[in-house]
């Protein structure tokens, strides 16, 4: 198989100074996760809703000056991206995908962008559905933290670790789930520096025993804030292409793998990429 025959045809694309409000707008109402930037009909750059999620940390300086949704594109963008062409195989596709850290590779037609191939179209092609290996074979460990953990936390965690994060209870259960999307279109405060605070409480008791909300601290906005649920599970033994078709169906990038309501790891579409690329 060849990149003609997976790619998505035709593309969106966006202007270096069209501000990244108008990206966002654009990924969330066609449900992409990366927009190709061109200027006077030249690639030039993509922006992908990674740029703006790792980006989002009231640290950077940026930021104190104006919100980022007010940022122009060119800001973010990553220059000069790889791309392929039409008949490039589906297995070199995998290959740079892995190698260089990509999710979308732009399809270059005699100059001209022809289409794109992401890691969901991969998922598509009938070398993924041919895979004969079980979840176990596949999933890797997954990062977890509590409801309370800040988002600059959780982004740092992201940024270091490029990967989902799951959100546990208590119990060790699990409350949710916190992708690059979570935090890319996370609605905060776009009139105003940074991202949202808020005042986290906690249920304790009194010296009489009754239980009531204690206030804790204030932080920036936390895990549950921004996390998804319910959270789309799997368990080890089943068929990679059981996880292959919720991850279509659900339209998200990785499965959480638990055993009854243990968290065992996750399996996700780069796992599965990767084995694609080999």
């Amino acid at each position: 198989m060849l990149a003609a025959d997976v790619m998505t045809s035709p593309v969106y694309i966006v202007s270096p100074e069209d501000l990244v409000s108008h990206a966002r707008n654009m990924m969330l109402k066609h449900k992409m996760s990366r927009v190709p930037v061109v200027d006077d009909n030249k690639l030039v750059g993509i922006i992908t809703k990674k740029d703006i999620a790792y980006r989002l940390r009231q640290s950077e300086p940026i930021w104190r000056r104006r919100p980022i949704d007010r940022i122009p594109i060119h800001v973010l963008m990553v220059c000069c991206p790889i791309t392929i062409t039409p008949k490039t195989s589906i297995h070199d596709i995998a290959a740079q995908m892995i190698s260089h850290d990509i999710s979308g590779l732009p399809v270059m037609d005699n100059g001209s962008i022809a289409g794109i191939v992401t890691k969901s179209d991969l998922l598509k092609s009938t070398i993924v559905q041919n895979l004969n290996l079980h979840v176990a074979d596949l999933m890797t460990d997954v990062v977890t933290v509590s409801r309370y953990h800040s988002l600059d936390h959780i982004i740092d965690l992201m940024s270091e670790r490029n990967d989902k994060i799951v959100v546990a209870n208590n119990d060790g259960s699990i409350a949710g789930i916190i992708t690059e999307s979570n935090i890319a279109f996370f609605t905060y405060l776009s009139d105003k520096i940074g991202v949202p605070e808020k005042d986290v409480k906690l249920l304790r008791k009194d010296e009489s025993g009754r239980k009531s909300l204690r206030y804790v601290m204030e932080v920036s906005a936390v895990a549950e804030d921004v996390m998804s649920r319910p959270v789309i599970t799997i368990e080890p033994e089943a068929p990679v292409g059981e996880a292959v078709k919720l991850m279509q169906k659900n339209h998200i990038t990785g499965v959480v793998v638990v055993k009854g309501t243990e968290i065992k790891g996750i399996i996700k579409r780069d796992d599965i990429i990767r084995e694609v690329a080999k």
